[in-house]
């Protein structure tokens, strides 16, 4: 037993590679200069920042981990998680897209694409030359995936996708969609089919950008599809594997989450120190009352333990093990741990936190979506649920 335990943890360590550390020294240092600046004006103008994006794809950002076949720089989850965290230590929006894009829209295609689906679809999106979009949630589906009613029908050498999507991160802006629909409606998730599908292609149907409470500048909105016709070959994956290849790729997107809540968690505290160290009242720092320090020792907790279950949850994702629990571990933690930092900071700035001049008002609005997307706290709970009583044989 005592070997096995060993052997089981030879392979830990805290320690960063140097690739990893320069990713996120790299990324920071980005952040610092060409991130935080424009910040609040892009919250307030709600305008997608083309711009930034770009730089971020110049530097590798937007395929990080994808293969360098294909146009991506090959490095690890861990890595992509650190420059999560520093993109969302400032602009959460900024870091949505990001993530959406490579962890969901991209990430689909890497996972179950064919070589020359990725050669011809991943490679530009990898590059940054294209943005992605993927298409599952509708108006009448959320949580169940499974209740879709957008069809794709075979018509000789094409398919004919009939059906409207909401919330589509990148909706607008991007340029290839990953659409889920539905080849056999009698055979429930096994009838579900993932389908490419760019926006030039007739029928498509992007809506104006949703007016939301927080992440202004990622782009969100319907998008409709009225008779897109498109190849027989833009089928993604096994017809009929959609669903199955769909909760793969929001495993891996729970990861992302979890570390951009990292981020918006890490901007809260730093945030607060910085303020609580200014502040002064009777005569001394806010900092210095044991009230504003048990708040700050407590997202400073928090926030480690957060960033240590998604740094494992990508870790054992990079080595190709199963990673379905522990990812809702950290995208569960992470995004309500955010959540509570963020009010924390807030009443740490008292009524300068309610307005629009100190960043924690917006981390306070952006942190909410973490605990809606990429399946919510109570789908991660019962992801969760199952996978403990699976462990234990509470069913056999």
């Amino acid at each position: 037993m005592a070997l096995d335990v060993l052997e089981n943890t030879a392979s830990l360590s805290f320690d960063l590679t140097d690739d990893q550390s320069m990713i996120r020294d790299t990324i920071r240092d980005f952040a610092d200069r060409h991130i935080a600046p424009g910040v609040i004006e892009r919250d307030n103008s709600k305008k997608f920042p083309h711009d930034i994006v770009k730089m971020l794809a110049d530097q590798g950002l937007m395929g990080i981990y994808h293969e360098e076949q294909y146009g991506g720089a090959g490095f690890d989850t861990v890595s992509f998680c650190l420059a999560l965290e520093e993109i969302g230590r400032w602009d959460a929006s900024l870091a949505l897209t990001v993530a959406s894009h490579t962890s969901l829209g991209s990430g689909h295609i890497a996972l179950a694409g064919s070589h020359e689906q990725k050669l011809k679809f991943l490679t530009p999106l990898a590059q940054g030359e294209k943005l992605a979009a993927w298409c599952l949630t509708e108006p009448g589906s959320g949580s169940d995936a499974s209740g879709m009613k957008t069809t794709a029908v075979r018509d000789g050498d094409h398919w004919i996708i009939n059906g409207s999507k909401i919330f589509i991160t990148q909706g607008s802006v991007g340029d290839t969609y990953v659409v889920l629909a539905k080849t056999d409606p009698n055979k429930g998730t096994k009838g579900i089919s993932a389908f490419i599908v760019e926006r030039s292609m007739e029928g498509v149907k992007p809506g104006e950008p949703m007016h939301k409470l927080g992440m202004n500048s990622s782009d969100t909105t319907e998008v409709v599809f009225d008779n897109v016709k498109i190849p027989a070959g833009n089928l993604l994956g096994e017809l009929g594997m959609g669903f199955v290849d769909t909760m793969k790729v929001l495993d891996g997107g729970r990861i992302g989450i979890g570390a951009l809540s990292v981020g918006i968690a890490r901007g809260a505290l730093e945030e607060s120190m910085k303020y609580a160290k200014e502040r002064k009242q009777f005569g001394r720092s806010i900092g210095d009352f044991q009230a504003i320090e048990h708040k700050m020792v407590n997202m400073a907790v928090e926030i480690e333990a957060a960033r240590l279950l998604v740094h494992k949850a990508a870790w054992l994702k990079d080595k190709g093990r199963p990673f379905t629990k522990e990812a809702s571990m950290a995208k569960l933690f992470a995004s309500e741990m955010a959540e509570r930092a963020t009010l924390d900071a807030v009443q740490i700035h008292g009524g300068y936190g309610y307005t629009k001049e100190y960043h924690v008002e917006r981390f306070m609005r952006d942190v909410k979506l973490m605990t809606i997307g990429e399946g919510t706290s109570e789908i991660q709970r019962l992801i969760l649920a199952r996978e403990l009583k699976n462990e234990m044989g509470y069913n056999s």
